[in-house]
Order: structure tokens, then C-alpha cells, then sequence
């Protein structure tokens, strides 16, 4: 079958160049389209259920929270592994599925189990899931730095907060951006028990007062003079002495009693579960960029750095954004080494063929099956939905040395042919279809015995 495919190729040589012309539009296409990041991604299909269950200790949480999730995630389909895991106000479930199951798939399929254990969970705990990323998602971190001394960390938490995040979630391809180090600032009511004790207020009167103080209601519309104004009552707390001014029971004599008489109401930091510190400089805030899954890591990283240059103007003066962590650069180390490696490869097999055939057009022969044969993998790569990282451009540029093997071995083939051909006849200039029909055969000859030994290097890839 491969000796006929030759001599069929040889007959119809015009086709045989457009099929090399679409081979190289398609792989030009798929060099282009297909996503380029540093690391395989070899992680399992997983849903990540967090639960926030706040001021709860582990066993609390473990009891109430975890092991409901975990018992009903067990029957989830396509899920192979549950794991729960229970920390100080904070649950986290991770369901992994079977491979080749469809991230989105998995993720709508947990939602729906998540809703049906809603109702046995705890009033105050609440579930998300995670970002539709996997375990290698982390491509970008940055660092918020005020060397002014102008900005706490509470300030620039609350830039990364309410400003940073928001903007960069915008970018396509960013799944989550997670903010990290500085303080969160707070309002913090610290009650003071023989204050309450005095005034005889429990503890639960406050809790539900301070939660009925700050909303706000709509009172529908009200028409006056042939216009309609809408009722709104504005009651949310801003200020400290707001919340110093919320009544909680009228004592003897008609006299209120505020939260400001029974507690010390302040702004201070949230509890840290840990921090973050540049370069042994102090702490920071900053923020990492999480990628979703199977979008293209050089692209979104790129588009992240445009968008915080952006973002550098309305920054307030003195604040630095300063990159942590980026991996385009290794990634574009690993795309410059496979082009380096492509290019030594093109040098090396053009000086063998021309120092030991003597022929320049021999040397093309072997030399064009290198891009080629790199554009049909990549073909085959984007078809497959595996992207371009180190293992698999790495896999590439070592079968590059397989690959032109049999070129060589063909035009050598070739070229010892032609050498007898020309001893059995002397005097005779080996041209037209008698070179054709001999170049054929020997083509034929080896050719299937080539396919095979390439085939099984394949196979053993």
C-alpha cells in the first residue's frame, strides 16, 4: 500500500504540492490558535465546593458543613475521589471526576447536587464554587508597594479589593483574580458584657439590632402635584457614629439606649490567616491572576500586563504595581529553545546532505520534512485539544532527529541508484521519465519499511 501511495504521488505531483499548501495553511492556523503555556496540564477534572462558616471551630465546621457536602457529592456522576477539608470558619470540598468528563459538565452537575443539600446546611454558612480553572492556573502575581509610607496596608488591600480585582476579572481568559496580604478593613463592635449587664440588654438584642439598622426599604410611590416621587428609606450604616447612634431599647423614663453606650465601636483590621512579604522589604497586598481552563497562557498574561499599564494611571501617587510572579517568561524561553533546536536541525541535516551527497536539492528534500512534519503536529495537537508546553514542544524537537532519518535514508537510497544507473550505462545522461521511474522504484523500495520504523517510533511517543 505505501509503495502504490508513492508511485500514485509521483504520477500526480500537482496534487501532491496543494496538499502541501493546505498542510501548511492548516498548520500555520493551528501554530497560531492553539494555546502555548510553560506546564502540562496533567491535573484531574475537579470542582472546588468553599463554604464560609464564620467563627466556627474545624469540628463545627467538619460536622455541620463538610460531611453533609462530602455524603451527597459521593453520588454526583462521573465523580471518582470526594475529599473534604475543614478549617476555622472555612470548608472546602474538592469532587474529582473521571477523566475526559467536561469541566462545565462536572460544574453544573455539582450545582445542582449543591442546591439539593442547601436546605440541611447551617442558616449562616454559604457555598460558591471555585473558578473554572485547574490545578496550574496560576500564571500571573503582582505586588501592590507604597515606598512613600502614604498607604497602609488596609488601603491598599482595599484598592486590590475594590478596584484591581474588579477590573482585571474583565479580561478574557481570567478566570478569578485572588487577592492576598495586607488588611481587610472592618467595622468591629466590641461589647462590653457588664455595660449590657447594667442596661439589661442581652447580647442577642444587639446582634438583631445592628442587623435591622443597617438595610433599606422602598415605600412604593407617592403622587403629589402631578408628579410621582418614590419612597425610599436610606438606613445604611457608613459611619462610626452611625453605629454608635442604634437604638436598642428605651430604658425607664423614655430615655434610649445606643450601641454607643454599651460597646466600643471602631475600624480595625480583619484576622489574618496569614501574610504576604516582598524581598524581605515589609508586607504587601497584591493579587493572583488565575487562568481559565483551556485558554491560551501567553495571551491572557499579555492582556493582563496591558490592562494593569492601563490601570497604573488611576492608581493614587506613590502605589506601585510590581510583578511577582509572570510565566510568559517561560514560556517564551521554552518557545525560543524549539525554535533554536529547529533551526540547529535545519543547519545539521543541510551540511550532512550537502558534504555527503553533494547535492543541494537532496538537502531540501530532507530539509523541508522538518517544518513540515512540526506543522502536521501541531495540527494534530490543536484537533486533540492539547496545548503547546514544554513536554509536548520538547517531545517535538526530539523527534525532529526520528523524523529526518528517513528522509536521508531515502535520498541516499536515492542517490546509490542513480550512481549504478549510471555505471550500467556510461556515456548515457540519466534524464526525463526514465530518471522518474527510477527515483520512483527506489522510493518504492524503502518506503515501506520506512513507514513502519516510523511508525513505530510513534507509537513508542
Amino acid at each position: 500500500m505505501i509503495a502504490h501511495l508513492i508511485r500514485w504521488s509521483v504520477k500526480n505531483r500537482f496534487f501532491v504540492l496543494i496538499g502541501m499548501l493546505a498542510l501548511v495553511g492548516a498548520g500555520l492556523w493551528a501554530v497560531r490558535s492553539t494555546p502555548i503555556d510553560a506546564l502540562p496540564d496533567l491535573s484531574d477534572v475537579q470542582v472546588v465546593i468553599r463554604t464560609s462558616y464564620p467563627g466556627q471551630a474545624p469540628q463545627i465546621v467538619e460536622n455541620q458543613v463538610t460531611y453533609p457536602l462530602t455524603t451527597t457529592m459521593l453520588s454526583v456522576p462521573g465523580a471518582k475521589t470526594v475529599r473534604g477539608y475543614s478549617f476555622f470558619g472555612d470548608s472546602f470540598v474538592y469532587v474529582i471526576f473521571e477523566d475526559g468528563t467536561d469541566l462545565y459538565w462536572a460544574r453544573s452537575r455539582v450545582l445542582e447536587y449543591l442546591n439539593q443539600v442547601q436546605g440541611r446546611l447551617p442558616a449562616s454558612a454559604r457555598s460558591a464554587l471555585g473558578p473554572d480553572a485547574t490545578g496550574v492556573g496560576w500564571v500571573y502575581e503582582y505586588a501592590l508597594v507604597d515606598r512613600t509610607g502614604r498607604h497602609d496596608l488596609s488601603q491598599l488591600r482595599g484598592l486590590q479589593d475594590w478596584f484591581l480585582r474588579y477590573e482585571l476579572k474583565t479580561v478574557t481568559g481570567v478566570a478569578e483574580v485572588a487577592s492576598i496580604g495586607g488588611m481587610v478593613k472592618q467595622y468591629q463592635i466590641l461589647l462590653d458584657p457588664v455595660k449590657l449587664a447594667a442596661y439589661g440588654v442581652t447580647h442577642a438584642q444587639a446582634v438583631e439590632a445592628i442587623r435591622q439598622a443597617n438595610q433599606e426599604a422602598g415605600g412604593s410611590v407617592l403622587e403629589l402635584a402631578e408628579a410621582e416621587y418614590m419612597v425610599r428609606a436610606s438606613g445604611y450604616l457608613k459611619t462610626l457614629d452611625d453605629f454608635r447612634a442604634i437604638p436598642l431599647k428605651t430604658a425607664a423614663g423614655g430615655v434610649p439606649i445606643r450601641l454607643g453606650d454599651v460597646a466600643t465601636i471602631q475600624i480595625g483590621p480583619e484576622m489574618r490567616r496569614g501574610i504576604a512579604e516582598l524581598n524581605g522589604e515589609g508586607e504587601v497586598a497584591g493579587g493572583v491572576v488565575i487562568l481559565r481552563s483551556g485558554k491560551n497562557a501567553r495571551e491572557t498574561i499579555a492582556a493582563v500586563k496591558d490592562k494593569l499599564a492601563d490601570l497604573k494611571r488611576s492608581l493614587p501617587p506613590g502605589v506601585e504595581v510590581v510583578t511577582v510572579y509572570d510565566r510568559s517568561q517561560l514560556i517564551d524561553r521554552a518557545v525560543e529553545n524549539l525554535t533554536h533546536k529547529l533551526v540547529e536541525e535545519f543547519v545539521v541535516v543541510a551540511l550532512v546532505c550537502a558534504l555527503f551527497l553533494w547535492h543541494v536539492r537532496s538537502a531540501l528534500v530532507a530539509i523541508l520534512t522538518l517544518p513540515l512534519g512540526v506543522l502536521a503536529a501541531f495540527v494534530v495537537m490543536r484537533y486533540q485539544g492539547v496545548n503547546a508546553n514544554i513536554m509536548s514542544l520538547g517531545g517535538i524537537a526530539i523527534a525532529i532527529g526520528a523524523m529526518v532519518d528517513a528522509a536521508v535514508v531515502m535520498i541516499e537510497n536515492a542517490h546509490k541508484k542513480i550512481e549504478r544507473w549510471e555505471q550500467d550505462h556510461p556515456g548515457t545522461h540519466l534524464d526525463g521519465e526514465t530518471r522518474w521511474i527510477l527515483v520512483t522504484e527506489t522510493a518504492a523500495e524503502v518506503g515501506p519499511a520506512l513507514f513502519f520504523s516510523l511508525l513505530i517510533i510513534t507509537l513508542s511517543f
